[in-house]
């Protein structure tokens, strides 16, 4: 399974949902809803907070048909690597990939990890972001 790719989808970064999700997060910097200010920083406008990307769809799931009984699966982590912040009005292709699997000995007996990452392309073919997850199997 490791190497096994989602097929890549397209994600267009809109202002309003920026805003919902820093509004969920709980996150009220104006940097993420306040054009005028956004524009008056570095930046240059308004920008995604830093875990906006968990939001972005990848255009297949990529654990599909693997034998994972899913009432046995926990998050383990997740993490971000960007290389510019993602903008309002920007278009993103997001592809993730199985990049390892592996087994460990619990207190409660044996458990998988499988990690994922997914990357995030701009329309230049860019790389923008890394993201790399952990889910945990229990036996």
């Amino acid at each position: 399974m490791v190497g096994r790719k989602s097929l890549p989808a397209k994600n267009v970064i809109e202002r309003g949902a920026i805003r919902r999700f820093a509004e969920a997060i709980g996150d009220p910097h104006p940097l993420w809803v306040d054009e005028d200010y956004a524009r008056s920083t570095r930046f240059g406008g308004i920008v995604a907070p830093p875990t906006f990307a968990v939001s972005l769809q990848v255009g297949s799931n990529v654990r599909e048909g693997l034998p994972i009984d899913l009432t046995k699966i926990l998050h383990g982590e997740m993490e971000f690597e960007y290389f510019r912040p993602l903008r309002a009005g920007e278009t993103f292709f997001c592809q993730a990939e199985i990049v390892d699997f592996y087994t460990k000995e619990g207190k409660s007996g044996q458990m998988s990890f499988l990690v994922t990452e997914t990357r995030g392309v701009d329309a230049n073919g860019e790389l923008v972001y890394k993201s790399r997850s952990t889910t945990v199997i229990r036996s």
